[in-house]
Formats: structure tokens, C-alpha cells, sequence
């Protein structure tokens, strides 16, 4: 994980201060905290992704992977959402998904994060289905 998100990041820090506080956190400020739920949302995008948590059929294009990790992400936010003894704000919602959407986006686009992320579930040999499917074809004769 510190690979992609190191200690002192935003989203590692938000991460464990709703981890340290998990009971509470909610109710040490006056409203929700969106940036806070947001960064810790996306951490948390990338810690399932990572752990292959969930993960059916793995992304092969940098598109495919951000849909993955905002979906996630969603799941995180709804999560922390309906823990919270706070109301969000109007819009708050949408402002915290996008706060989310913009903090995945920013850690894909650091050097090579998305392709080191994309190759983390791809398989390095050929599946063994691909390999029968090919000696089967090249014994049929038409």
C-alpha cells in the first residue's frame, strides 16, 4: 500500500484518524466531514483493490480501473455515511463522491501508478482454458 500511498498522504492520514476514532469521529465536529470521509474513501478504494477483495474480473484498461476504485470508494462513503450521527449538508453527497473521484484520479496519474496497479491482478501465465481452446481449434480440419 505505501507504494501508492505513503504514511503522510492525505487519504493514509484521513484513513487513520477514522480508523483510530471509528466510534467517535463523527461526533468531534459540528458537521459531516466530507474531506475527511472522502480521503479515507479512497484509501480505502485502493486497500480492497489491492487485497483483491470483491474483485471478479480484474480491469485491463486505466478506465476500467478508475470505475473500479470510485465504485469502492461509493461503497466506502455509503458505509461511513450511515455509521455518522451527522446530517450532510446539502449536496454534501455529491461533494464527497467527487472529492473522492478527484483523489483516486490524482494517485492513477503519478507515474505509473495505473499500469503497476493493472498488472498487479493480470495473470502471468496463459490460463489453461485459452490453452485448450487453441489445441482444440488446430486439431479441427474444415
Amino acid at each position: 500500500m505505501d507504494n501508492f500511498l505513503a504514511p503522510n498522504s492525505t487519504e493514509a492520514m484521513a484513513h487513520s484518524k477514522l480508523s483510530e476514532d471509528w466510534l467517535d469521529w463523527d461526533i468531534s465536529r459540528p458537521s459531516f466531514d466530507e474531506s475527511l470521509v472522502a480521503h479515507c474513501a479512497s484509501y480505502h478504494a485502493f486497500d480492497r483493490y489491492l487485497s483483491e477483495e470483491d474483485l471478479f474480473i480484474p480491469p485491463r484498461f486505466p478506465s476500467e480501473l478508475e470505475r473500479v476504485l470510485r465504485r469502492h470508494a461509493y461503497d466506502s462513503i455509503h458505509n461511513a455515511i450511515s455509521r455518522s450521527r451527522q446530517t450532510l449538508k446539502s449536496g454534501g453527497y455529491s461533494r464527497t463522491c467527487h472529492l473522492a473521484e478527484q483523489s483516486i484520479r490524482s494517485i492513477l496519474n503519478i507515474e505509473d501508478n495505473a499500469r503497476r496497479l493493472l498488472a498487479w491482478h493480470r495473470p502471468n501465465t496463459p490460463s489453461p482454458v485459452a490453452v485448450d481452446m487453441t489445441r482444440t481449434a488446430s486439431v479441427i480440419k474444415v
